[in-house]
């Protein structure tokens, strides 16, 4: 179980710290919750204690662990079917890893495939996300502001 004050990464929300540990009564049942408060846009997210381990919850990773998916960019290969059904499911599995280096693989995928066809408004969205996801954790690991992260994910995939 994790404290206040923790640093969690929520695999469809990106990182954040436990604000506070709370009890709300929803649909008739008491539960637990973690108040998840992400530092991009402020926003709050409420995750049951009990199953956040199968959600995926888990703590922020080591700030050396950072420097290493932003040095594996890229190297990471790209092979996105042209099925855009079958392309965006994969992405959202992806995604839903929680893998810091999967975010990066559909970041780094979405966006070669905008420089070369252009996107989707699905995939424009799942794109912005997926940099969120992996910018927000890289801001808690390092200590580091947004803008900075971003410049160095965006030199990365230059």
């Amino acid at each position: 179980m994790f404290q206040v004050g923790d640093k969690i990464v929520h695999p469809m929300h990106g990182a954040g710290v436990i604000d506070s540990i709370v009890q709300k009564k929803i649909n008739g049942v008491v539960r637990e919750y973690y108040i998840l408060k992400l530092p991009v846009g402020g926003m709050m997210v409420m995750i049951p204690t009990e199953n956040s381990e199968e959600i995926g919850v888990r703590p922020v990773c080591k700030g050396s662990e950072a420097d290493q998916v932003i040095a594996a960019i890229p190297e990471i290969e790209v092979n996105m079917t042209q099925n855009w059904n079958r392309r965006y499911r994969e992405n959202m599995l992806r995604l839903k890893s929680g893998d810091l280096l999967e975010v990066a693989r559909v970041v780094k995928g979405l966006m070669l495939r905008d420089e070369e066809r252009g996107l989707s408004t699905g995939e424009r969205k799942m794109l912005h996300s997926a940099k969120q996801i992996l910018i927000s954790e890289i801001v808690l690991s390092q200590n580091s502001s947004y803008e900075a992260v971003e410049e160095r994910i965006n030199t990365a995939l230059a």
